[in-house]
């Protein structure tokens, strides 16, 4: 796990970065307020609120009916089983094993 650096040492090493780029010629302009980085200066949230119309729904009361006439009309009698012979063990009042018969 790499160790994470301290507040302190971010703030150093900006701090170092920044001196850096100063003494190389570099030069921070300053911009009055109000001034935006958008090219047209408009308001980018304008547009967001502006939705389609509501469209009308479209009816299924007919493909829900036929939907649940299907549903219906598709109980059949559930397919009883025939129960397997069991096989069970016969012991005494002790424990011990007798005979095994089988069971249906």
């Amino acid at each position: 796990m790499k160790p994470q650096k301290s507040k302190h040492e971010l703030r150093r090493e900006l701090g170092e970065k920044i001196q850096e780029y100063l003494r190389t010629g570099g030069k921070v302009n300053t911009i009055p307020a109000g001034i935006s980085g958008n090219a047209t200066n408009s308001n980018l949230f304008k547009t967001s609120t502006q939705f389609e119309p509501k469209s009308d729904r479209t009816p299924l009361t007919e493909v829900v009916k036929a939907l649940e006439n299907r549903k219906n009309s598709d109980k059949t009698p559930p397919v009883i089983k025939k129960q397997k012979p069991k096989k069970r063990l016969i012991v005494d009042d002790f424990g011990d094993p007798i005979r095994w018969v089988w069971d249906e």
